[in-house]
């Protein structure tokens, strides 16, 4: 039976778990590290020993065929020797040959923005001056997401949305990259609010990445287990209002 690890911060896991499921079939240990929540305002040395800390603490529980860093935030701020690790990051290969205009933004976290990790990331891609990437810092959407204000709350969203991204998307960008896995639950409300853009989400991707590094027959049929660094009650009522009715089970980093 193949088993992936798939860990993150909180609720973004969901959107690549939701990935992977569909084209593979494996036993998934779901990690929200919501004790550190979010990793998006932490420094690259705090996040370093966070996520080094986790990778051994989960290779050592569960034993993994994969584990899956669902975050794009230490995907691009870490370096990770683990061959069993497949990160996350902002697909902006796939962006620009969308974009028409050729103007694409990346909504990240603000660490991930800010980070000389990303200046670097864009910089292997050896763009032509005439193709702009714009860097946006969209933290205050992840908390929408975590707080699960995005279903609760939608018109609160919509107008935080529309507050954040108004001024970006005036400037001629057609297609921007969901670049923390927590955003993909806000691609529809996105998507309303600026119809003009592209939202592209890398689940996708990282699920096929997924599927490349399993050297096990696949399992029969999808099954997961849940937890949490956080509050376990708090957590699964947060679940529920998802729709997912499983147990939520304690795990200290």
């Amino acid at each position: 039976m193949v088993k992936i690890v798939v860990f993150d911060s909180g609720l973004g896991s969901l959107s690549i778990i939701n990935a992977i499921q569909k084209i593979c079939k494996s036993e998934i240990i779901y990690f929200a590290d919501q004790k550190n929540f979010p990793y998006g305002k932490k420094s690259k040395k705090q996040l370093e020993r966070i996520i080094k800390q986790t990778i051994k603490l989960l290779e050592e529980k569960f034993s993994p065929d994969v584990i899956v860093m669902a975050s794009n935030t230490p995907s691009l701020m870490v370096k990770i020797t683990n061959r069993k690790v497949v990160g996350v990051n902002p697909p902006i290969k796939e962006a620009m040959i969308l974009s028409k205009t050729k103007n694409i933004a990346i909504l990240g976290t603000r660490a991930a923005i800010k980070s000389k990790s990303l200046s670097s990331y864009i910089k292997k891609f050896n763009f032509a001056k005439n193709k702009k990437i714009h860097k946006v810092n969209s933290s205050i959407l992840v908390e929408l997401v975590e707080s699960n204000k995005f279903i609760t709350d939608k018109v609160y969203c919509k107008k935080i949305i529309k507050k954040t991204l108004d001024d970006v998307f005036s400037d001629k960008i057609d297609v921007a990259t969901l670049s923390s896995t927590h955003l993909s639950f806000l691609k529809s409300l996105l998507s309303s609010e600026f119809p003009q853009v592209k939202f592209i989400d890398p689940a996708n991707i990282v699920a096929r990445n997924v599927l490349v590094n399993i050297k096990k027959n696949k399992s029969k049929k999808n099954t997961i287990k849940i937890f949490t660094s956080g509050n376990v009650k708090l957590f699964e009522k947060n679940l529920h209002i998802l729709g997912i009715r499983n147990k939520v089970s304690f795990l200290s980093t």
